[in-house]
Parts: structure tokens; C-alpha cells; sequence
């Protein structure tokens, strides 16, 4: 017998929109309090926007079967999907209306395995420096325990929100 999933999302061009007519810690409340929907992506894997201020966010989820590589721990893309995730919303918590970011990069550690006996995951990310073209961040996973599975550091570039 084989398992099925099925999620549904929303157009991602009426977050996009959004998100262009506010400050990036406006938004990211928004998403949070669910007055904007989440992105595709957060709904594909089934992670949330717990925690949002000025230079940090956390993201959970609840590691499933759904999540797994072929050897039968969670898939380390969606390590750093969290990780991602967590540290380019810290910085995008820190931007003005009329400013975006992209992440440049993203060295992710793999620290410990995870499987649905883990037990739910948060990544949280922080700044770390913030300059006018280029901010640098980190974003943490760890368990319920406060153990740390993996670790990421992303360079994200800083633009004007094109018009």
C-alpha cells in the first residue's frame, strides 16, 4: 500500500505583491498571522513561521516520511530549506518598504540525522551583520532538546524592489 499527501497553496504573486508594499518585518507578521498566505514552498513541506523580529525568525516543522531520502532519514535538502528559509526572513525582518533580498550562498553543516522519531525541528536564523549591499546571516536547527542538527550561514545581496 502506498501514501498519498496532498496539500493545496495560493497564487505567490499576491504574497510577492505584498511584500513589495511593506517593510520586510511588516510582512513576515503578516505571513505569520496569516493575513498574507505562506509561500508554496512552506506548504510542500509542511513548515511554519513560529517567531518574527527585527534581525531574527524561526520556522518549524514536524518531520514526516514525506521528508525522506532513500536511506530512511529526512533529506538534507530540507535541512537547508529550513535553514534557508530561517536565515533570509532574519534578514529580510531588517528591510525597509522598498528594499528585497536574495541569498548569494549557503554553507550548511549536517550535524546529526533526523527521522519522524526527532520530533519537531526549528531553524533560527539571526543577522549577523548587515551593510548596505550585503547582509550576512546564520540559522541554527535544533530539536526539542536544544540539540544542535545542523548549522548554515547565508551571504544574501540587498537590492531596491524593482519598480
Amino acid at each position: 500500500m502506498g501514501r498519498t499527501r496532498t496539500y493545496s497553496w495560493e497564487d505567490p504573486e499576491i504574497p510577492a505583491r505584498a511584500a513589495r508594499g511593506m517593510a520586510g518585518l511588516d510582512f513576515l507578521r503578516e505571513v505569520q498571522a496569516g493575513r498574507v498566505a505562506r509561500p508554496p514552498i512552506g506548504r510542500t513541506l509542511d513548515f511554519e513561521l513560529d517567531e518574527v523580529e527585527h534581525g531574527r525568525a524561526v520556522f518549524s516543522l514536524l518531520p514526516g516520511e514525506e521528508h525522506y531520502n532513500p536511506i530512511g532519514s529526512v533529506h538534507g535538502g530540507v535541512f537547508a530549506t529550513l535553514l534557508d528559509s530561517a536565515a533570509g526572513c532574519a534578514v529580510q525582518s531588517t528591510l525597509p518598504q522598498g528594499m528585497a533580498y536574495t541569498s548569494l550562498d549557503l554553507t550548511v553543516k549536517f550535524l546529526r540525522p533526523i527521522s519522524v522519531d526527532t520530533g519537531r525541528v526549528r531553524a533560527i536564523g539571526t543577522v549577523l551583520n548587515a551593510g548596505r549591499r550585503i547582509a550576512l546571516a546564520q540559522a541554527e536547527l535544533v530539536d526539542a532538546q536544544d540539540r544542535l542538527l545542523a548549522h548554515a550561514t547565508s551571504s544574501c545581496m540587498l537590492f531596491p524592489v524593482p519598480a
